[in-house]
Order: C-alpha cells, then structure tokens, then sequence
C-alpha cells in the first residue's frame, strides 16, 4: 500500500475518532476533523505528482472523504450547534435540509460513476465539485466550534465572550454551510449535465 492510500485509510480510521471527540471534548473535534480534511488534500497531491494513482486509491479517496462528511453531518444534524448560537427557530430545519441535500448529491454522483464504469465511459469531474469540497470541509469545522463554545468555552474560559460573539459566529458557520449546499447543487448539476452520455442507451 503506498502513502498516498495510507494517508486515505488514516482518515478512515480518524472518523469515529471525530465521533467521539464531538460528544466529549468538541474542541478536539474540530482538531481532529481539519487534520482528516487535510489528509484529503494531501493524499491528492501526492498522488498525482508522484503518479502514484491507483485503482485502490480511487475507490478509498472518495470514500473516506465522503464518510467523513457524512459522519460530521450526522453529528450537527443531531446537536444542532446553532442554536447555542441565538439561530433557534429554523436551524435545525436548515442544518437537516442541507445535510439531506449533501448526501443525496454524493448518492446520485456515486450511481453515476458506477453506471459509467459499467459503461467504459470516463467521466468528468468539473471545478465546482472541488469548491464543494473546500466549502464543506471548512463550514462543518466552524459548526462544530458552535458547539464548542457552548461545551467548552462556556464552562471552562469566557461566558463572557461567548455571549458577545456567538451570533457573529453562528452567522459566519450558517453563511459558510449555505454556500456549501450551493455549490453541492451546482457542481451535480453541471457534472450530470457534463456526463449526460452515461445515460444514453446508445452507449456499449
């Protein structure tokens, strides 16, 4: 197994690390998820500057990028930091929408690429499916710390000052997460549109 794929198998493994971490120590959390985020960057360049791209890499990159996600969705789906956030009345509608958005996006995108493997098609991937990606891995963080402030720094530093930021910090999490979705819609539309050919019945 090369880095590269290893690095892919280490963010696997900090998942349900995360997990944890969210429900006991939150700042931990968000320590543990960036570093898992940036294993998802790394593993990417190596792979391609060192041409060390593989079949296994294919099917683990994406796959443990996607759980990862997934698995901090579930986690602020079921807290909704934001309403320690003055953001009550519909942040947890929002948070469940957009999730549920997410998910489906990767779903379909996933059923696609199976159906063109099927096919012998290559398919394209397009810029909008990377801003996705940044999107999501720098808003979810920024979710999470809206629910540090109400475990940790509550209790343990500045009421104080959590009482005079945490709206500016729920604002900044929800703008974040909504562009997320955005371009989660964005860059499946315009990948379903790029790859139309995969669902042509004329394909061998």
């Amino acid at each position: 197994m090369n880095l590269p794929n290893t690095l892919s198998v280490l963010r696997m493994c900090m998942i349900p690390l995360f997990v944890v971490a969210y429900f006991l120590s939150p700042v931990w959390a968000v320590v543990v998820f960036v570093l898992a985020a940036f294993t998802d960057f790394l593993d990417g360049y190596i792979a391609r500057k060192y041409n060390m791209v593989t079949d296994l890499g294919k099917l683990l990159d994406p796959m443990a990028d996607k759980v990862l996600v997934t698995a901090a969705l579930f986690c602020v789906v079921g807290t909704n930091p934001l309403q320690y956030c003055a953001l009550v009345e519909w942040s947890g509608i929002f948070l469940i929408c957009g999730a549920t958005v997410i998910i489906a996006r990767e779903l379909l995108i996933s059923a696609v690429r199976m159906i063109a493997a099927a096919k012998g098609i290559v398919v394209q991937a397009n810029v909008y499916g990377k801003i996705k990606t940044i999107l999501q891995d720098v808003s979810l963080p920024v979710l999470v710390f809206c629910q540090v402030g109400k475990a940790y720094l509550i209790v343990s530093i500045d009421d104080n000052w959590w009482t005079q930021n945490s709206q500016w910090i729920g604002i900044v999490a929800t703008v974040l997460f909504s562009l997320a979705i955005l371009f989660t819609i964005l860059s499946g539309v315009i990948y379903l549109v790029q790859n139309r050919k995969v669902f042509s019945d004329k394909q061998a």
